[in-house]
């Protein structure tokens, strides 16, 4: 009975590297391998499956029909190696299987799935347990030992933080909102008179710290998604996270309400390791690796001088593009 050929998982790295550095030169730069060791991992795929990976165009190698065909297999084997590979070296440093982590909604989402695929490439084999809390279903969490780690805005009593980040909230509201149409700075009880969106407290005794107003109309939806849309439609005013509405704020769909300096919040996240003193490798390289991300990536949202700026060149903006706009249909 004749034997399979067998392919060592160094001759595929050859031949993938080969293929995408575009040559067996640069192959071996990236190898860190002699030129001779590549083309002799190539050459040996080629005499066990007996068929030609490349064929020479002047002075260029260049991949046959075969050979990407074969290519696309060789990928897939060298990823699947490095990702074994890492997941071995996790487990060797006792990385847990599984991690919690409970994360305020108002955190920006995009930076959060930036640092939980960032400790994926390190930790591949490690589940993540993603929960998306608001206010007290945070600290709830914490309290129950139902969290490895978390973002909180609230630090339940006994427990250590660490300043995150501050996050930015403007109460806005589609253009065309009566509100709007005040022309003029709006006090409170302008707002009591108009619907207010509020995103509903995720613990099991709901707080209402986060209903600012006591408008006549309140409407109290789970997810900040259910109020951008409500209010982008001119359903109602919400005071909304900066960065969950910058799309909306830049496209003019919602503006900033002439609340003058209350028109703007500022709520300070925390990162807290429950049980910082039994917190396995993972924990504590994923709470770095979002430390890290924050002070890279979110560097105006530690500074809210900064931030009141922007959001006043926005206002500006958008009063400037509906007057322009307001323009055009009048000469129209």
């Amino acid at each position: 009975m004749a034997r399979t050929p067998r392919i060592s998982l160094e001759q595929w790295q050859a031949f993938v590297a080969v293929v995408e550095a575009g040559g067996y030169a640069r192959a071996a730069d990236v190898l860190h391998k002699s030129q001779s060791t590549v083309t002799y991992g190539v050459q040996r795929i080629q005499d066990l499956l007996g068929i030609k990976l490349f064929e020479l165009r002047g002075r260029k190698a260049v991949v046959t029909a075969t050979g990407q065909l074969l290519y696309q297999r060789g990928r897939a084997l060298v990823d699947e190696a490095g990702l074994l590979e890492r997941s071995a070296r996790a487990l060797s440093a006792g990385w847990e299987a599984e991690i919690r982590l409970v994360a305020e909604m108002i955190f920006p989402d995009w930076l959060l799935l930036r640092c939980l695929d960032a400790f994926g490439a390190e930790s591949p084999h490690t589940h993540i347990e993603l929960v998306e809390s608001v206010i007290s279903g945070t600290t709830e969490a914490i309290e129950q030992g139902q969290a490895d780690l978390a973002i909180t805005a609230r630090v339940p009593e006994g427990y250590n933080a660490e300043p995150l980040m501050r996050v930015r909230f403007v109460a806005a509201a589609h253009p065309d909102h009566p509100l709007h149409r005040l022309r003029r700075k709006l006090t409170y009880r302008d707002l009591r008179l108009h619907r207010h969106l509020v995103v509903r407290d995720t613990g099991s005794t709901r707080s209402k710290s986060n209903v600012s107003v006591d408008a006549a109309q309140r409407w109290t939806v789970s997810q900040f998604a259910t109020s951008v849309e409500a209010a982008r439609l001119g359903l109602g005013f919400a005071w909304f996270p900066a960065e969950l509405i910058r799309t909306e704020l830049a496209a003019g769909t919602l503006v900033p309400l002439p609340l003058g300096e209350s028109s703007e919040r500022f709520a300070q996240l925390y990162l807290v390791i429950p049980d910082s003193e039994l917190a396995g490798p993972g924990v504590l390289r994923l709470a770095k690796i979002l430390r890290e991300a924050v002070r890279e990536s979110c560097p105006e949202e530690l500074s809210p001088v900064r931030h009141a700026a922007k959001v006043r060149d926005a206002y500006s903006m958008a009063v400037r593009g509906k007057k322009r706009r307001r323009a055009a249909i009048i000469e129209t």
